[in-house]
Order: structure tokens, then C-alpha cells, then sequence
């Protein structure tokens, strides 16, 4: 049992936030018909049904009946919320059994009534609820103009059976705003829900368009890049190498001045294809800070950038820095479940310091050598052994792990000195 609840906890730790808010809406819709079966077809049990064998019968059978919808509608939750969002249909045999025990249930109901088996009080309680459970299923399957149409319909059935039975007066009155009042509590909490988390999931996909639309344009940005710098010299290079042919065939000299040319052409488009590679591997610090509290705003965490701005750094040391917030950012999002991070640069005379503290438990692939796919990654990945083997360039470090009271922290440390300032403008 123990090991069942953990599993079932570890699931709930796995989920999304958006995945936990639709598990709890659809457990919600779930447990509400249980609910007012429990309390509204229980209650008169107590006081309110006439302890003789006759009413307990029927009061018992209508129970079971209500149970009986409770389990079916639960079967057709998730069916009807997937009708409600266009995205599948409801077979409609399944509304078969529902509206044959509200057929029976409100027989039941009347029958109860007949031979005076109930008081008042209770009549328009179980009225409520025995139809509750197929209104539950129904409220998501049409319109609300349809289903204001077919609540009246359900409460002329009501009124119709009681009155058949001998019902009269105040009474029978009364069943009309009680079962009204059941359709209606129906429609206020479960077709709001419904739409909310339509809503959310929608937006959840729109951000997910967003991400690859994203992820399109840079690709056509990169591929226009590489096309402005490649395509003149390599059409430059393939008009040479002709004409260095053809000279070469007449045995010309003046063949040789065009290799040496081309090899030039060669070797000045390697240069600027590296430009343009390193220009999109280089992580700019300030721009990745921002960056980084950005996204973790708009994913709802409460981000603080404090400290240095970190534009007097020196480049390496920025670019090193900049993948360190990216992959950082990238933890949080994807390994934990915090509510505050804090991203903390202090420059020093002696060493530049990186720390990200968040309140999220992350998991040991947060920690752990994998990148943010899940694989090793290596100097030029972004995972932490990657992010570890570029600070070491550096003669920096990182550290990452629990820092105590439910939080996670990652520092990265790089050391200033005046030795370490001059090989990095030799590098540069």
C-alpha cells in the first residue's frame, strides 16, 4: 500500500502544472454526483423516510439506482469533456443506461411518494438529485440554450410523475425550483471548469506553435545567413576553378594566379562561415539574463535578477557565463516545480560568481551529467558536464545541489587575475 502511494505521489510530482489542474478538474467532475448522492439521497434516511418496510425498500432501490448513474456518469466524463473540445465524438448508446435509470429512478421517486414514504423535506431533496448524475454528462455534450430546453423538460417529467403519484399543492411547486436549482448548480460549476481548462490547454498549444514557429525562423534566418556568405564565393570560387581549367589545358601560367586565388576565396569563406557558426554559439550574458527571467515569468515563476550586469566581463567570460543562465533556466522549467528563482552575478577584483537559487525540488537529471535532452552533452552541448568542461577552459568551476530548506542553487565560479585577463585577450 505504501509503495502504491508512492508511486501515485511520484505521478502527481511528474506532472505539469497544466496536466495537474486537468487531472484535479476532471476528478472534481468525478466526485461531484457522488457528493450530492451521499448528501442529498442519504440524508432522508435519517428522519426523513417512514421506517416501515415498504418506503425503506424503495428509498434503498433508489439509492442503488443513483449509485448505479453515479458509476456511469464517471464512465462518460472524460468522452463528454473530449465532445466539448471538438475533439472526438459521444457514442451515443452510452446515454442509453443513464436515461433508462432516470426513468426508473424518478418511477421510484413516485412510487415513494405514493404511499406517503417520505416528508417533504426529503421529496424535494431526492428530486434534486436523481437527475444529477445524466445532467452531469449532458451539460458538456450541448448547447446551454439546448440544455436550459431539456432541464425545463426534465422538470415537467418530475412534476408530470409526482403529480401522477398524488403529489398536490406547495409541494408539488416546490419540485419545480429544486430540480431547477440542481440543472442549474450543474451548469455553473462544471461548464465554466470545462471551458477553463479548454482555454488553458489551448494556449498551451498556441505556445507550443509558437516554439517551433520559433525554432522555423532561425533556421530560414540561419539558412539566409549562410547563403549571404557562401553563395558569392562559391560561385566566385566555381568561375575561377573553369577558367583555371581551361588555362591550364592551353598550358597557360596565368592558371596557377587563379588556384592561388581560389585557395584564398577557399579559406576567406571558411573564416566567415566560423563567424556566423560562432556567432550563433556564443551566449551574450546580458541578453541570456534577460532572457532566462523572461521565460520564467511567463511560465509563472517569480524571477529576481540582482547583482552585476556583467557588460564589463570580458567576452569569453560572458559567452561562458551565458550558457551557464541558459542551461540553469532550462533545469527549472523542465526538472522542477519552483515558485521563486533568484539569479545572483557578483564581479569581484578576484573571481566572477554565478548564482541561481530556486525553491523547486529538481531531480537528479538536473544534477546529473545529462543535458537538457537527456544525453551527455560535451564542451559544445548544454548540459552541466558541458557547461563544466567550457568553465574549466577558464579555470572556473560549477557546482549544483541542495543548499537546504527545499532549495536548489547552481554557482559557477570564474577566477579574475591579471594572467587570466591577458590569455583572454590573446584569445580574443
Amino acid at each position: 500500500m505504501l509503495t502504491r502511494v508512492r508511486g501515485w505521489r511520484r505521478g502527481w510530482q511528474e506532472r505539469s502544472k497544466l496536466e495537474r489542474i486537468d487531472l484535479y478538474t476532471r476528478l472534481t467532475m468525478s466526485v461531484i454526483p457522488w457528493i450530492f448522492t451521499l448528501s442529498w439521497q442519504l440524508t432522508p434516511f435519517a428522519s426523513g423516510i417512514r421506517h416501515a418496510p415498504l418506503p425503506l425498500a424503495l428509498g434503498l432501490a433508489l439509492l442503488l439506482v443513483c449509485v448505479a448513474q453515479c458509476v456511469l456518469s464517471n464512465r462518460n466524463v472524460r468522452p463528454s469533456y473530449a465532445v466539448y473540445n471538438g475533439t472526438a465524438e459521444f457514442p451515443r448508446r452510452r446515454l442509453i443506461a443513464p436515461a433508462a435509470l432516470l426513468l426508473v429512478g424518478q418511477g421510484l421517486l413516485a412510487a415513494l411518494a405514493a404511499v406517503d414514504g417520505v416528508d417533504p423535506p426529503g421529496l424535494l431533496m431526492m428530486a434534486m438529485n436523481v437527475p444529477l448524475a445524466l445532467v452531469m454528462t449532458q451539460v458538456l455534450l450541448v448547447p446551454v440554450r439546448t440544455f436550459l430546453f431539456q432541464s425545463l423538460g426534465l422538470v415537467a417529467l418530475t412534476v408530470g410523475a409526482l403529480a401522477a403519484a398524488g403529489v398536490r399543492g406547495g409541494l408539488l411547486a416546490g419540485v419545480v425550483p429544486a430540480t431547477l436549482f440542481g440543472c442549474l448548480l450543474v451548469l455553473i460549476s462544471i461548464r465554466p471548469s470545462a471551458w477553463s481548462l479548454s482555454v488553458m490547454w489551448q494556449a498551451e498549444e498556441a505556445r507550443d506553435v509558437q516554439a517551433r514557429l520559433a525554432v522555423a525562423e532561425e533556421r530560414l534566418r540561419f539558412g539566409r545567413d549562410m547563403h549571404d556568405v557562401l553563395g558569392r564565393n562559391l560561385a566566385v570560387i566555381a568561375l575561377k576553378s573553369e577558367l583555371a581549367m581551361e588555362l591550364a589545358q592551353r598550358g597557360r601560367p596565368e592558371a596557377v594566379d587563379q588556384m592561388v586565388e581560389v585557395q584564398r576565396i577557399a579559406r576567406s569563406s571558411q573564416q566567415e562561415v566560423r563567424d556566423v557558426v560562432r556567432g550563433y554559439r556564443e551566449a551574450d550574458l546580458t541578453t541570456e539574463l534577460a532572457g532566462a527571467k523572461g521565460v520564467l515569468r511567463a511560465a509563472g515563476i517569480e524571477c529576481a535578477v540582482v547583482g552585476d550586469s556583467g557588460a564589463e566581463l570580458p567576452a569569453p567570460v560572458q559567452a561562458a557565463l551565458g550558457w551557464v543562465v541558459r542551461e540553469a533556466a532550462t533545469n527549472v522549467l523542465r526538472h522542477g516545480d519552483p515558485r521563486r528563482c533568484t539569479i545572483r552575478l557578483t564581479a569581484s577584483a578576484h573571481e566572477v560568481v554565478l548564482d541561481v537559487e530556486n525553491d523547486g525540488a529538481q531531480t537528479a537529471t538536473a544534477t546529473g551529467d545529462s543535458g537538457s535532452d537527456g544525453t551527455c552533452s560535451g564542451a559544445s552541448g548544454s548540459g552541466l558536464p558541458g557547461l563544466r568542461e567550457r568553465l574549466v577552459q577558464l579555470d572556473g568551476s560549477l557546482d549544483a545541489g541542495p543548499a537546504g530548506d527545499g532549495l536548489f542553487r547552481l554557482t559557477a565560479r570564474i577566477p579574475r587575475t591579471e594572467s587570466r585577463t591577458a590569455l583572454l585577450k590573446e584569445r580574443r
